[in-house]
């Protein structure tokens, strides 16, 4: 009896640890609200900003200042993106994960107030600093929530849980566009608070972070609160024995104690550093450069060209594909593997950005061509949501050990955020130029992107954090280091004068 027992298998996934993960990404949905919901009401934002300037200074905004205003409230959300995702480093390294996840909220709550009482107090400014406000918040919540999730997860389901992240930010997405509607809060009256409602998931993270533990690994490893990570470890995991975690962190910080802090210009000096840090940046410029924004932020002129009476909708049906396929990659990223998974969205969005060029090109000569580029829309949607969307984000996390990890996440957001600001600002000339064939541009990226990944992003499907850095330590001894494509099948014993990354041996979730 007592042998069956002992190998009952432990359970690895718990109310308690999914309840954690789910407060966690309440920071993800919205950071995809905030991105998504300033589209809908652009109408009567720009009606607002001339009213104001007509009150204020006797005649209304010409219709050039009037679109620079608008495209500064759109844009200044990305600047703030860029200040938050450069803040996170020094933010966790002070306060820890889950405080700063909670002093993040006051930003929500601030910005959010700020929006809703505009209109209230005649002052298009206040839209202005409360988007850039919210830009700094969404922008600490792209590096806080992988960050969370992916020290407290399971080695086995880090991916999945990792995946989390994108399923709440295109969620968040799909309720903006949905609430945008003008029988809903996107009306001449209710605009405001389309803006302020994401004060009510702030209030509710914050609420629900007071029940959440802090990260284990910042508890051992930076604090150096075994007794209290133990605990957490244990609530986490549902049963006692979580020995394996903590010899895991005791290692971690064995080799931390035996390295100086790592800064950000450290992460490009050292060796060790350099061939993760250039990896994160160029998956998170894959996904911005792939075209996403670009097809998010102007779906409804995409539909409008390809000739769809009601382009919303179509909208709408595009983020409900969204959503679909981000839950897909949910459960296939833990058999197919991240660099798989991230090859073939990148393929897919290539394909249907070349579909795209020649449907919207020749839509005029064959209307009935504007039904392939509503399917290559759906199809570049869903291609991204099967790796560029999610993986980019969470496989940062996977690439570094507890020390560079918060530097690391930090340069890889504001890379991120970067990106999406130059698209978002220049997709609209880039369009006026070239027309259909802008999206040539975006596929001659991927196609990039996709050589790239091939050739040197390793897969750190089941492999915990230190094995993950002691592959890119050997690779980094060889002059032309090749990539792990999972664990090895061959058990003969490696070479002595040679590490290859392959021979490593898989780490038992």
């Amino acid at each position: 009896m007592e042998r069956l027992q002992q190998d009952k298998p432990k359970k690895s996934v718990t109310a308690y640890l999914l309840y954690c993960v789910s407060t966690a990404v309440i920071g993800s949905l919205q950071f995809g609200y905030n991105t998504g919901v300033i589209n809908a009401p652009e109408k009567k934002l720009r009606g607002f900003f001339q009213n104001v300037s007509g009150e204020r200074y006797g005649e209304p905004f010409s219709a050039d200042a009037n679109t620079m205003v608008w495209s500064f409230s759109v844009a200044i959300f990305s600047v703030g993106g860029m200040i938050g995702s450069f803040s996170v480093s020094a933010l966790v390294n002070r306060l820890g994960r889950r405080k700063s996840m909670l002093v993040s909220n006051i930003l929500a709550l601030l910005g959010g107030g700020l929006m809703g009482l505009s209109a209230l107090s005649r002052s298009f400014e206040m839209v202005i600093i409360g988007r850039l406000i919210i830009g700094v918040f969404c922008g600490l919540c792209t590096g806080l929530t992988p960050m969370y999730v992916g020290e407290i997860s399971p080695t086995a389901v880090r991916g999945a849980f990792g995946t989390l992240h994108q399923l709440g930010v295109v969620i968040g997405i799909l309720v903006a566009q949905i609430f945008g509607l003008e029988f809903l809060l996107g009306s001449d009256e209710l605009w405001p608070l389309l803006l302020a409602l994401t004060v009510l998931p702030a209030f509710l993270q914050s609420i629900m972070l007071l029940f959440c533990p802090e990260s284990p690994r910042y508890l051992l490893i930076v604090l150096n609160q075994e007794e209290e990570a133990r605990k957490a470890l244990v609530r986490l995991r549902g049963h006692e024995d979580v020995n394996a975690d903590i010899q895991e962190m005791r290692e971690e910080k064995m080799k931390m104690a035996m390295e100086k802090k790592v800064t950000i210009p450290e992460l490009f000096r050292s060796r060790n550093y350099r061939q993760p840090i250039i990896i994160a940046i160029i998956l998170q410029l894959s996904q911005q450069l792939s075209g996403i924004n670009a097809v998010f932020y102007y779906s409804t002129g995409i539909f409008q060209t390809a000739g769809v009476t009601q382009p919303i909708y179509a909208t709408i049906g595009a983020g409900v594909v969204n959503t679909v396929f981000t839950v897909v990659s949910l459960f296939l990223v833990e058999r197919a593997g991240r660099r798989t998974l991230h090859l073939i969205g990148l393929a897919g969005m290539a394909v249907c950005a070349l579909i795209m060029t020649i449907s919207l090109s020749l839509v005029k000569v064959n209307s009935a061509l504007s039904y392939l580029a509503i399917v290559a829309v759906f199809g570049f949607v869903a291609s991204f949501e099967m790796g560029p969307g999610p993986i980019p984000w969470f496989i940062v996390a996977e690439l570094f050990s507890q020390g560079p990890r918060p530097a690391a996440i930090a340069v890889s957001g504001f890379s991120n955020w970067t990106a999406n600001f130059l698209v978002g600002l220049g997709f609209p000339k880039l369009e006026q130029l070239c027309g259909p064939y802008v999206f040539i541009i975006f596929m001659v990226f991927l196609i990039l992107f996709f050589i790239f990944t091939y050739l040197r992003v390793p897969e750190t499907k089941g492999r915990t954090f230190d094995d993950i850095a002691q592959g890119f330590a050997a690779t980094e001894d060889k002059s032309s280091p090749l990539p792990y494509t999972g664990p090895s099948k061959n058990k003969e014993a490696a070479p002595t004068d040679t590490v290859q990354m392959d021979d490593l041996p898989p780490q038992n979730p």
